[in-house]
């Protein structure tokens, strides 16, 4: 199962990051790799990259990369949608025929709601939030300010890569656990 990858196919990430090269000012000749990974990441995931470079199951509604403020390590902050809790579906009480709905799909995607939806039936859209340490082994260092640009969208490709990979391996596992116990409602 897929969790996230590359969408080669739509690769237009690295003339993104040529165009983009200033958001890596604060980055660039820094000793630690974790603010230029989370720059590459954010450059690579939606809203700057529309369809984005990296893709993910359709349970993820979020994924960011983020400098920990309290350590400088690398964290990931990943939103999931879920079933409801099993207190919420134990009895059906509380439903009381108000024309409850939880997660819209559109093509197999979980999708807000629209308004439309949202002023004719209540929503209950349960989600989980994965806040978690990435490693920092495979991330490549911050290139040097005065780097070739070329070389810089090659670090930040590399660095979307790994990290596509450590997330996987995180992530993974909670969405086939998620997938296999119950039906999403």
């Amino acid at each position: 199962m897929k969790t996230f990858w590359l969408d080669r196919d739509h690769d237009r990430y690295h003339e993104l990051v040529l165009s983009a090269r200033n958001a890596f000012d604060g980055s660039l000749g820094d000793i630690a790799p974790v603010a230029f990974a989370c720059t590459a990441w954010a450059l690579a995931t939606p809203p700057a990259l529309d369809p984005g470079y990296v893709r993910w199951h359709r349970r993820v509604l979020s994924a960011a990369c983020l400098r920990n403020p309290f350590d400088g390590g690398l964290t990931a902050r990943v939103e999931l949608v879920s079933p409801l809790p099993a207190e919420l579906t134990a009895t059906r009480a509380w439903w009381r025929d108000r024309g409850w709905r939880g997660w819209p799909e559109l093509f197999g995607q979980f999708v807000q709601p629209t308004d439309r939806d949202v002023s004719r039936n209540p929503h209950l859209r349960a989600t989980l939030l994965v806040e978690a340490p990435l490693p920092l082994e495979g991330l490549p260092a911050a290139p040097d300010t005065d780097a070739d640009p070329q070389d810089v969208a090659a670090s930040a490709q590399r660095a979307v890569t790994v990290l596509v990979r450590d997330l996987s391996d995180l992530i993974g596992p909670v969405i086939q656990q998620l997938d296999t116990s119950r039906a999403v409602t």
